[in-house]
């Protein structure tokens, strides 16, 4: 992955649980949060729930895959977490990739352009 690295400790998984925005369908839950870096950073879950072993991994493959091959459309700078639902086992990579490129792209972009939220309710001082 050209733009990308890999989300590997908790800590970061949480905290974009945590502070970061979601954009969810029947098949894909999305995370994700501004880093300040120059580039991407991507984790993904599976829960046990979802199947064996070979399960699992094949929806990892899935998502790697259409995020590869859509990468170059996300913006540059987020943590994103992706999290696998019940519904991916049987699916295919095309349902992922519309759902990166219909609604989680735009609402990345969206995040993007609009100003961070002040959390200081003091009176600016004159």
């Amino acid at each position: 992955m050209l733009f990308t690295e890999i989300l590997k400790e908790n800590k970061e998984f949480s905290r974009a649980y945590r502070v970061g925005r979601f954009v969810s369908c029947n098949i894909l839950t999305c995370y994700f949060k501004q880093n300040k870096l120059p580039f991407n950073r991507m984790g993904i879950t599976v829960g046990k729930k979802l199947g064996n072993a070979v399960t699992r991994n094949r929806a990892k493959r899935m998502i790697r895959a259409a995020y590869r091959l859509n990468e170059q459309n996300f913006p540059i700078g987020y943590d994103i977490v992706f999290v696998a639902r019940n519904d991916i086992a049987e699916r295919k990579t095309d349902e992922i990739e519309k759902f990166f490129n219909e609604r989680l792209i735009i609402q990345m972009n969206k995040a993007a352009c609009e100003k961070p939220k002040s959390n200081d309710k003091r009176k600016p001082v004159k």
